[in-house]
């Protein structure tokens, strides 16, 4: 597939007239041919309500590359997970769980997500919400699958965390891939 998004961003002139600030392919891209994954990081945002300026002060993606959004943050990618790129566990990425609600729209192809006591097939068009818990990812089709992630930051109630592993926040996935 390997087809760069476009991004659309709108903004305000001087006069607070709606107008195209860019249009292009997305500016952030990192290929991880080892795990037959590509990673298009599409915008985020650092805090909650985001503020909005007339153009954006920097490119909102030119950052280290993480998984989850920073505290009271946004993030949305798009990630493709090409088939046959399975390591000695089945599993396409590693096992993670990242303190996020995550929203996976798969938007071509097949992917399974695979957690601790089951999987699940989806397909284009599925949604999946992700909700903090311990998960993983493998393509075993035979075309590419491409997911739109949008990861809003989120914290453990008491009640969840008192029946989560003891290390659950030092296992956490903080880090993006690495290189």
């Amino acid at each position: 597939m390997n087809n760069i998004p476009r991004r659309v961003v709108t903004g305000h002139d001087s006069h607070g007239v709606s107008l195209v600030i860019s249009d292009g392919p997305v500016p952030v891209h990192r290929d991880l041919p080892e795990d037959g994954v590509s990673f298009y990081e599409v915008w985020q945002t650092d805090q909650t309500p985001a503020l909005l300026y007339p153009e954006e002060p920097s490119e909102p993606t030119n950052r280290d590359l993480r998984v989850p959004p920073g505290p009271n943050g946004t993030k949305i990618r798009i990630n493709e997970f090409r088939p046959g790129k399975i390591n000695a566990q089945g599993l396409q990425s590693p096992i993670h769980r990242t303190e996020s609600v995550d929203y996976g729209i798969v938007l071509d192809g097949e992917i399974v997500l695979v957690l601790d006591d089951s999987e699940v097939t989806l397909k284009a068009g599925d949604i999946v919400v992700q909700r903090g818990t311990d998960h993983a990812w493998v393509n075993r089709a035979e075309t590419t699958a491409r997911v739109a992630f949008i990861l809003v930051d989120g914290q453990f109630t008491p009640e969840l965390t008192s029946i989560l592993p003891d290390d659950v926040r030092s296992r956490l996935m903080l880090a993006g891939p690495k290189d």
